[in-house]
């Protein structure tokens, strides 16, 4: 029986309804607790851009220190991205999670008793490395209950826990610090770290006990439920053993692989630069109160999920993704060029702030339907990890050079720019490299 029959059996033997029901209870019971979690992740990783507003004066940090330790982060997160999820495979995803999660909330919370740059390079780094196996960690576990066809939905809804901590993340960060400061005798920041922290560790407990490795193990489903996804990626399995073979090796040999390193490089110089250098561009803008640059930054990032949806919808209604990214990149570009001519406005600076936030998270989704289209069945995990791996260079270059800039210059305004044009030139180098029929082909 070949898959096409196959996959009509497992249409007969299940109806439609039962089949979206279980998909339906499956989405409900594990993504909301995913997201939360992530959302927690997003914040131990980038609440250091608000810390960073009290602490540098406390500890007499430079900027450059600061995006150096910033950028420190993704080399430790890079290095240990793989170890880790080949040892998920081993002892399965509650016990990854637990391990993950209380190691990067009980590092995240000693990050209060950070004295010296040098002890602030080596926290980031092992927070990086502590951290590194939960996305593509969860990316992994999330095969193991969705089949293809329905993945891109919740890995979409899982993605949208980056853009909602930054929404939260401001106003929280900000008023700990404000309001606890001093408090039995520590700073605000030192605060934030501490209670940022703990709900990972909580969280990771939780973890343990509330997911199952695997649909087999899920006591919350029926035993017809359970065999309607095990059939499902059962059937999916068979669709793609043929082919199949040393997907690295023969996804090295594909140049469009190249392609795509550069242009994630690209795309992440100025994601990152958004991320852990907003709270600072605002205060730069002359908000000196720090409730009103949690808020602010707030705006900043919730219009920076509207451009995941309003920029990601566009290019799927026309099947387009080339000069979508490009239009991305040229707006980021023009955006981070003219902050510094509107410095002087609050409500125009942060409007371009905004209008950049938007289009570099819109040009971060566009991206990512690019490599889809180029990779074969079989090579799409070797290539997108290669992908991942090289171009996320581009997440320790982002505040690392923004930071020494700033040092050198004591403006934040020539490393935004030079980013601008980064990601701009890596959109150029998709349009010209990648072939208009093959970038709009459907992932």
């Amino acid at each position: 029986m070949d898959i096409s029959q196959q996959a009509s059996a497992f249409l007969e033997r299940y109806t439609s309804d039962e089949i979206e029901r279980t998909y339906r209870k499956l989405t409900l019971r594990l993504m909301p607790f995913l997201i939360v979690c992530y959302i927690v992740s997003y914040l131990d990783r980038a609440n250091i851009s608000f810390a960073k507003l009290q602490f540098m004066n406390d500890l007499g940090f430079s900027e450059a220190a600061y995006g150096l330790g910033a950028g420190l982060f993704f080399v430790g997160y890079v290095l240990f991205e793989v170890p880790s999820n080949v040892w998920m495979q081993r002892i399965g995803a509650r016990r990854t999670l637990l391990r993950i999660m209380i190691l990067w909330g009980l590092i995240s919370s000693a990050m209060m008793f950070v004295n010296t740059p040098t002890q602030f390079y080596v926290m980031r780094f092992l927070l990086g490395a502590a951290e590194a196996g939960f996305f593509p960690g969860v990316i992994l576990y999330l095969t193991y209950w969705f089949p293809a066809a329905r993945r891109g939905r919740v890995t979409g809804f899982f993605m949208m826990g980056a853009a909602t901590a930054g929404i939260i993340g401001g106003p929280v960060s900000t008023w700990i610090m404000v309001h606890m400061a001093d408090l039995h005798g520590l700073h605000g920041w030192q605060w934030l770290f501490v209670l940022e922290g703990v709900p990972a560790i909580i969280l990771g407990i939780i973890a343990f006990y509330f997911l199952c490795d695997q649909p087999a193990d899920a006591k919350w489903l029926s035993e017809r439920e359970k065999a309607i996804v095990s059939s499902d990626l059962a059937l999916e399995e068979k669709g793609q053993m043929k082919g199949r073979g040393h997907g690295l090796v023969e996804a090295l040999r594909n140049p469009r692989l190249y392609v795509g390193v550069v242009g994630y490089f690209c795309v992440l110089v100025s994601f990152n630069a958004i991320g852990f250098w907003a709270p600072t561009i605002i205060r730069d803008f002359g908000v000196k109160d720090l409730v009103d640059v949690g808020l602010l930054s707030s705006v900043v990032f919730l219009s920076g999920a509207v451009g995941t949806y309003l920029v990601g919808y566009s290019s799927d209604m026309r099947m387009e993704r080339r000069w979508h990214l490009v239009a991305c990149g040229a707006v980021i570009a023009v955006c981070f060029a003219l902050l510094t001519t509107v410095a002087h406005s609050i409500p125009l600076a942060i409007t371009l702030l905004s209008i950049a936030a938007a289009a570099s998270y819109g040009g971060f989704v566009v991206f990512w339907t690019i490599p889809q289209t180029f990779l074969t069945a079989h090579t799409k995990a070797g290539g997108i990890a290669f992908i991942t791996s090289l171009g996320g260079i581009g997440a320790f270059v982002s505040p690392t050079l923004v930071g020494w800039l700033k040092s050198s210059t004591g403006s934040i305004y020539l490393g935004l720019t030079i980013l601008g044009v980064i990601t701009l030139i890596g959109a150029v180098v998709i349009l010209v490299a990648i072939p208009a029929h093959k970038a709009a082909a459907k992932a």
